[in-house]
């Protein structure tokens, strides 16, 4: 990782990677989407968030789905293009594009829990980690139905992918983003201790928050 202090014409073409991955990032593709549909603004149900999980409370799958892809697009799209100049623009397009997502400039920093996003910047960063971070959200929602639970172990278990599989740095990256999944998720957790969390569900009951 370069020296960000150092001279900034050795040390712009970072800050400005970082940037523009910090405003792709910050694209609120959930809130976009239920408004383009006709469904006002997603912020004001459920719980509040721009994510695909709360898109769903509208009602309306294909706009959860939709929102899943394109907030896993921006961050998957953020590295690769970043990646074309280096691991580590990589890795500072990565960071950059989750804080974004979940602390975006145009909804006072005010934004999603990171989940997509991030499960997109893996897949971007080690198609294999990425694969690997998604089976375990599988299995865990499989077992327990709890998508935030599933959401929480999946993060914590990706930088251990990352230093098996890669390297320490991206182990790092990862660690920061699971640590940023793990402060959105501060309200679901409150509910997992307390056992009322909601639970996925086959029937057509929406989830109380």
């Amino acid at each position: 990782m370069p020296d960000l202090l150092g001279p900034l014409e050795y040390t712009w073409p970072f800050y400005a990677c970082a940037l523009a991955a910090y405003l792709l990032g910050s694209v609120p593709f959930g809130l976009v989407l239920t408004r383009l549909a006709g469904l006002g603004d997603v912020r004001s149900i459920g719980s509040g968030s721009i994510g695909a999980t709360n898109v769903l409370r509208t009602g309306s799958k294909p706009l959860a789905i939709a929102t899943v892809i394109c907030d896993s697009g921006k961050g998957a799209v953020a590295v690769l293009l970043a990646s074309q100049y280096g691991p580590d623009m990589a890795v500072i397009a990565a960071g950059a594009a989750m804080l974004g997502h979940c602390f975006p400039v145009w909804l006072k920093f005010k934004g999603g829990k990171g989940v997509a996003t991030a499960f997109g910047i893996l897949l971007a960063l080690s198609p294999l980690v990425g694969g690997l971070t998604g089976l375990t959200w599988l299995a865990i929602a499989v077992i327990f139905r709890i998508s935030s639970l599933s959401a929480l172990v999946a993060s914590v278990a990706a930088p251990f992918y990352m230093e098996w599989l890669v390297d320490r740095q991206h182990a790092e990256l990862a660690l920061f983003m699971a640590l940023l999944v793990i402060f959105r998720h501060h309200g679901n957790i409150r509910r997992l201790i307390k056992g009322e969390e909601s639970r996925i569900t086959f029937s057509k009951d929406k989830p109380k928050s």
